[in-house]
């Protein structure tokens, strides 16, 4: 729901009033804009993975676009195509492509009603209205996908899976992906079974479909993030100011504004905004604080809005404690989100 960006000049994230409305919060459920334009002609599947193409066949015929049945002979009937589930997962590793896919159903669905977003913004949803309304609200919606289907938190979870039995049972259809952590891919691990196993109530409903490669983006977490000294800083901010809005918050100002903000809300903090400036980065001793700046930095980047820092690199920001944790994945995400963001 990030504005277009028409403005210039300084801003302080730090003063801003971030209310919205559950409307808002409904309108803004598509996908963001990087994915804004994405369809399966747009995916380039990578012949070394032949799964890439597989998964993308299958989308196809998810969505009712998929090529016609092979007939079984002349005058004969078509042969029967195995049933399709009302779900699919889209299973494996970071950079291969999944968001894209997901958001190409999106796209080619012909729906009435249909909702793109990521796990914490439905949670969020259902924080502000209450279960029962976002049932109401949801309820007759042909297409729900749902992006990094978060695993570590047991609560939401639950939340989420009774929330999509109500809706299957209604006739909708559902695709998601899950929060695969940026290593995963070169450890050989995929988050197929955690996710079927923690929507278990569920689980019949999907389909798994594997899409193997490497990550199109060549990232990893060996780099680290760009780091300013001051006057660089200063110099960057005042530049970018003369063509778009820029925020410039001390770091740890912006950490204790997040505490006071829904998350929910966090998109409306970044609208209109070009580029994020934070100085005086530090490392997190609080881990509230270090999921609220988690969910922060996925808004950002889900808007492709650089970023420039002082202080430590962004990618020290969540200490070894944190990383060996049971947050493990969204703290890893979200340090691959930084190194990014601060090269954009």
């Amino acid at each position: 729901m990030t504005a277009t960006r028409t403005g210039t000049g300084v801003i302080h994230l730090t003063s801003r009033d971030s209310q919205i409305s559950g409307a808002d919060m409904v309108a803004a459920l598509t996908p963001p804009p990087q994915f804004a334009s994405a369809t399966f002609d747009s995916y380039r599947a990578d012949p070394e993975y032949p799964s890439q193409q597989s998964a993308k066949d299958y989308l196809m015929t998810f969505v009712g676009g998929g090529p016609a049945p092979e007939r079984g002979g002349f005058f004969r009937r078509p042969k029967r195509q195995p049933e399709t589930k009302p779900g699919v997962y889209l299973d494996g590793g970071f950079g291969v492509g999944k968001t894209h896919l997901l958001a190409a159903v999106y796209h080619a669905m012909p729906a009435r009603r249909k909702y793109f977003g990521s796990f914490i913004e439905y949670t969020a949803l259902v924080g502000a209205l209450g279960y029962q309304k976002t049932v109401e609200l949801f309820r007759g919606t042909d297409l729900m996908c749902i992006d990094e289907f978060e695993l570590d938190d047991p609560g939401d979870t639950m939340v989420m899976t009774r929330l999509l039995g109500e809706l299957v049972a209604g006739g909708t259809k559902l695709a998601a992906t899950s929060n695969t952590p940026p290593n995963a891919l070169g450890e050989g691990r995929f988050a197929a079974q955690d996710f079927l196993r923690e929507i278990h109530a569920m689980a019949a409903n999907f389909e798994t479909i594997r899409i193997d490669g490497t990550d199109y983006r060549h990232r990893s977490l060996d780099g680290h993030a760009v780091t300013l000294d001051d006057a660089d800083y200063a110099g960057a901010i005042a530049d970018a100011a003369t063509r778009t809005v820029v925020s410039d918050d001390a770091f740890d100002d912006l950490v204790a504004h997040l505490a006071r903000v829904h998350p929910s809300r966090y998109i409306r903090l970044i609208d209109g905004v070009g580029m994020i400036g934070m100085r005086d980065v530090r490392t997190f001793d609080d881990q509230s604080a270090a999921l609220r700046f988690v969910a922060f930095i996925d808004r950002v980047y889900d808007a492709q809005l650089p970023i420039r820092a002082t202080g430590l690199s962004l990618d020290q920001v969540f200490p070894a404690e944190m990383l060996s944790g049971g947050y493990r994945k969204k703290y890893l995400r979200a340090t691959s989100r930084l190194i990014a963001s601060t090269l954009a």
